[in-house]
């Protein structure tokens, strides 16, 4: 069974936003994936938690579906895939997880684009799509997103997305080996402002 889950192509919610389409992962996205990370290395390391040593095996990206599958269906977690246009270019990957109901309903959100994509705009369309799916969709309240200070590009996504800086957190995430300080951002859904 576990052999056909590997081989089947999970289906889910797709998201279309303006020049980017998001999708859920699937088996046959390793390739892509691991070049795409592989290949921006350098570029991304001083933004993430340091990467295990397998983190591009097959092996490890099978499991890694694995927990995006129980996250999506036990409605925690909405892991998603970025491509550009129509959706045949792999360029990054965004997830809102942390998702909690009650009387918080919010969750955080979290991305990453492949160095030879930054800075056209992909990140951008991809959140913005991202937290219309959060709202209109999931019926969110609040998504909350977090950057390391010295994250300009990113801090400038968050805000052309709608976002608003609500302060900073001492040693927030381990990021790189090290804790970092984040700047925190919060976005309400109150219905006015949704497209950023």
């Amino acid at each position: 069974m576990a052999l056909l889950d590997w081989i089947s192509e999970a289906t889910g919610p797709v998201i279309n936003g303006e020049g980017v389409l998001l999708r859920s992962p699937r088996p046959g996205d390793h390739e892509a994936w691991a070049t795409l990370r592989q290949d921006s290395y350098r570029y991304l390391q001083p933004w993430e938690p340091t990467w295990p040593e397998d983190d591009l095996t097959k092996a490890a990206f099978k499991r890694r579906l694995s927990i995006y599958a129980r996250e999506q269906d036990a409605g925690n977690a909405w892991p998603f895939f970025i491509f550009a246009g129509s959706g045949h270019t792999l360029v990054g990957a965004i997830t809102l997880s942390n998702v909690r109901r009650g009387v918080a309903e919010t969750g955080t959100l979290g991305y990453w684009i492949g160095e030879p994509f930054a800075g056209h705009g992909y990140a951008t369309a991809a959140v913005r799509a991202m937290k219309a799916f959060a709202f209109d969709e999931l019926n969110l309240h609040r998504v909350e997103a977090a950057c390391v200070p010295d994250n300009a590009p990113s801090r400038r996504v968050l805000e052309k997305a709608g976002f608003e800086l609500e302060g900073r957190a001492r040693a927030y995430l381990k990021i790189n080996g090290g804790w970092a300080d984040h700047l925190l951002f919060g976005c309400v859904n109150d219905g006015a402002g949704r497209d950023g």
